[in-house]
């Protein structure tokens, strides 16, 4: 690939021009995510005290104003059945100062329809972008040992797209060599783009053979062969948009 792709964009950055969390620690507790890599390396959580979600009053209390942009919430943390009220009375603040909202989860039912149900005239400010990383329960459990499992994603974008929401996924980081399986049985119901990223912190120390097997398989699928092919693959889908996260770009660019 020419240097004319590289791409230096990264992070939250690439959807949305601010964020909001209101927890701290995630109970989801993914291997790979970069969230708590930061927290534990600045001493602010450890390995064991991360999943435990402990709620940010201050940024729960305070007011929201009108911001520059789309405002992406949460990113450090999940909506999850204990973090659900805050994060509601949270969200309803941002919309009503008539923030554009682009919510970010791994989605559980119960919330999303509790989201749905209760902020159905704010559908115009409200996009969901849900993380469905594979249709494989096994994948899931591993890497993101707290999250929902498939179905319940899945049902969970189906919920929010027969509502009439904006709906769109990340597919970041992709668990399966072919991303695109998981991108066929998602399409028809998303509105807007799907998002394809590999898997950027590995962390491999200390593994004993059952947990060997899913890195041996992540560094086979993130090779530059299959991630060119990936790239390539996208232009096939017109709408809704498949889009390549730049950490694919910036990685095949090298």
């Amino acid at each position: 690939m020419s240097k004319s792709h590289k791409r230096i964009t990264s992070g939250t950055k690439e959807w949305a021009d601010s964020n909001v969390n209101c927890y701290s620690g995630c109970s989801n507790n993914c291997r790979y995510c970069y969230a708590k890599k930061m927290a534990i390396r600045f001493n602010r959580k450890t390995e064991d005290t991360w999943k435990m979600m402990v709620p940010n009053l201050k940024s729960i209390d305070k007011g929201y104003n009108k911001r520059n942009g789309r405002v992406m919430f949460p990113t450090s943390h999940d909506i999850t059945e204990e973090s659900v009220d805050n994060c509601l009375f949270v969200l309803q603040k941002l919309l009503d100062s008539r923030n554009s909202v682009l919510i970010t989860t791994k989605p559980k039912f119960d919330c999303i329809k509790l989201i749905c149900d209760k902020f159905g005239k704010y559908k115009e400010q409200i996009q969901f972008r849900f993380t469905i990383t594979s249709t494989e329960d096994e994948l899931l459990e591993f890497w993101e040992p707290k999250a929902p499992l498939f179905k319940e994603r899945f049902n969970s974008l189906k919920f929010a797209f027969i509502k009439g929401y904006k709906t769109s996924v990340s597919i970041e980081p992709f668990l399966d060599k072919d991303p695109y399986v998981i991108v066929d049985k998602l399409v028809p119901f998303v509105t807007e783009s799907l998002w394809i990223g590999k898997m950027n912190y590995v962390y491999s120390k200390n593994l004993g053979p059952s947990e060997k097997r899913f890195y041996d398989k992540i560094w086979e699928i993130n090779t530059k062969e299959n991630l060119i092919k990936i790239v390539n693959k996208a232009g096939n889908y017109e709408k809704p948009v498949v889009r390549i996260k730049d950490s694919i770009f910036n990685f095949i660019s090298q």
